[in-house]
């Protein structure tokens, strides 16, 4: 991020379970190297765990997160950069003002952060709504201009989300390796979404290191959880919110990961068994 701190369901027999079924997105923006914007699976070309965690409980029809809303928010937009007068507008985010969004980081090769957000959070919600959820994303694509960070937490408070993720990248120094979780702190009207997004931030976590194998944060936060109180999207939310940075954009290893599609899937299939763990 860097906020400028700088299987097909199975026939037969009648007592059957039902696979699960793995969905993806695609990365809009500018472009990328080679594979970063390949295609992930369609709905049913996987078959049983491979997309959305182990099967659901017998019961629930395979839609375990039916009745649930999630909000994700894909970092930054694509046309942010070339709307720097929109973009340093100032809002207020609870405790003062900010800009109204960033243009995000890159990696060393040009993978762009807004690119990485983007892919990683439509291959997320179609997991989730594979799995019953419904899922809504702050923005339509990834050529467009914010929306700022104060609307960004009001989309979640409209749909009065049962959980809501703000996904990123995160730029520090070449040095530092691994992911993290933010969390909010205590800032007037978030006070009370505090706790649960506390417990929202360690399911998401757990099931992040889990699925992927990404360290924790070498450079940021105490065994990959860090709690803010400057971040209009979290101290603005009124439901349980956390942002994810899914790894250092500028450290080689990281980016490794992050530029490849099928790694996308993985991190996506990931969230989504964190959110299955916290919301059942």
């Amino acid at each position: 991020m860097r906020i400028q701190r700088g299987g097909p369901a199975v026939a037969g027999l009648a007592l059957c379970l039902g696979a699960l079924a793995a969905c993806g997105g695609s990365s809009g923006g500018k472009a990328s190297p080679a594979g970063d914007t390949a295609e992930p699976p369609t709905a049913g070309a996987t078959k049983g765990t491979s997309a959305g965690g182990p099967a659901s409980p017998e019961g629930s029809g395979g839609r375990p997160l039916a009745g649930k809303v999630v909000v994700i928010d894909p970092g930054h937009n694509g046309g942010n950069a070339s709307h720097p007068r929109e973009i340093a507008k100032k809002v207020y985010v609870g405790n003062g003002t900010k800009e109204c969004d960033t243009t995000g980081t890159d990696t060393v090769s040009g993978y762009s952060e807004h690119a990485f957000t983007w892919d990683v959070s439509n291959r997320l919600a179609k997991i989730l709504r594979a799995e019953g959820a419904k899922v809504t994303l702050t923005r339509k694509n990834d050529t467009g201009v914010g929306p700022c960070v104060d609307q960004r937490a009001a989309i979640g408070n409209n749909a009065h989300a049962d959980a809501a993720i703000s996904i990123h990248g995160d730029g520090a120094a070449a040095s530092g390796h691994g992911f993290h979780i933010i969390e909010p702190l205590a800032v007037g009207k978030n006070a009370k979404i505090v706790a649960p997004s506390a417990k929202l931030g360690t399911a998401l976590r757990d099931a992040y290191h889990s699925g992927t194998g990404i360290a924790y944060s070498t450079y940021l936060g105490t065994k990959a959880i860090d709690k803010r109180s400057d971040l209009g999207g979290l101290n603005m939310s009124t439901v349980p919110k956390v942002f994810i940075e899914c790894g250092n954009m500028r450290n080689k290893g990281d980016a490794a990961k992050m530029t490849s599609a099928s790694f996308r899937q993985r991190m996506a299939e990931s969230l989504a068994k964190g959110f299955q763990n916290y919301l059942s």
